[in-house]
């Protein structure tokens, strides 16, 4: 997260900084920073009814910039939304003072937080945010035959890149091929998901676990196809650690980084910072 500016009285603690979120986690540092009672300012849509000279109505969406006094705050893990509800205190053209109005936080959206007391945790907090040496490193991606998640794990909490789903038909007696052709299939999406949502720049070891022996198949189908897109993950196979997950939903993350001998085989990474900060 990108802090714009900074005003804080250290007398008595109150002051405002102005913040831009960047990427999905920085959302959550502010769902943990903001608290009821607190003021803040960005740039939001309200609907407008106008009524014109005939009597008849006209109803716009216009863009405005709201100060509110927030009183309900609410996160949304899986679409990494934030929205914070509360009362208009300040003079505005389209909004009476006390009504209330919901402010959607998006990332690349400027946004003013006033506090009466930031105190040490909230300052720890946004030391935290925005301190862009604490990128993660450690990727995972869990699958079982038709699904996977691609993961970033990061110090605060784990995020959801890609969630992939292909339907696999069951093998026939005597044929496999719908089923064969199908895996790979999956198995491609697979890799293409890694590549686009992965940065081999920032990110040092990406674990892939699956039950079975499906990790196995995807990195040889990834490893032995002849595709320029299938490069990155091919210069940096290195970084790949094959583990075992009980199946390819999202909680299988959490499942495989408190196996201590995963922990082990990252104790020479950064990574294995992000591990121990989740337990």
């Amino acid at each position: 997260m990108k802090l714009l500016s900074k005003h804080i009285d250290y007398k008595n603690g109150s002051g405002r900084m102005t913040f831009i979120p960047e990427e999905s986690e920085d959302l959550w540092h502010v769902y943990n920073l903001v608290t009821q009672g607190d003021v803040v300012r960005c740039t939001t849509l309200r609907k407008v009814v106008t009524e014109s000279t005939t009597g008849s109505t006209n109803a716009e969406r216009v863009k405005t910039n709201l100060t509110i006094c927030v009183e309900n705050i609410s996160y949304d893990v899986e679409d990494m939304s934030l929205a914070l509800k509360g009362r208009n205190v300040e003079e505005n053209r389209y909004v009476k003072m006390g009504a209330y109005h919901t402010l959607s936080l998006e990332l690349q959206r400027k946004f003013t937080l006033t506090k009466e007391n930031w105190d040490a945790i909230a300052l720890e907090r946004v030391d935290e945010a925005c301190d862009s040496g604490k990128t993660a490193d450690l990727a995972a991606v869990v699958l079982q035959e038709g699904l996977a998640h691609i993961c970033l794990v990061r110090q605060s909490m784990t995020i959801t890149k890609a969630k992939i789903e292909v339907p696999i038909p069951r093998k026939r007696r005597g044929s496999c091929t719908n089923h064969d052709k199908a895996l790979l299939r999956f198995f491609d999406a697979v890799g293409n998901a890694i590549v686009r949502h992965l940065d081999f720049n920032v990110v040092k070891c990406v674990l892939v676990a699956s039950p079975g022996f499906v990790k196995d198949k995807l990195m040889e189908y990834v490893l032995s196809t002849e595709r320029p897109e299938f490069r990155a993950i091919q210069e940096n196979k290195s970084m790949v650690v094959l583990c075992h997950a009980s199946s390819g939903h999202k909680h299988a993350v959490s499942e495989i980084l408190s196996d201590p001998n995963i922990t082990s085989r990252l104790s020479d990474t950064k990574a294995a910072g992000e591990v121990k900060a989740l337990f």
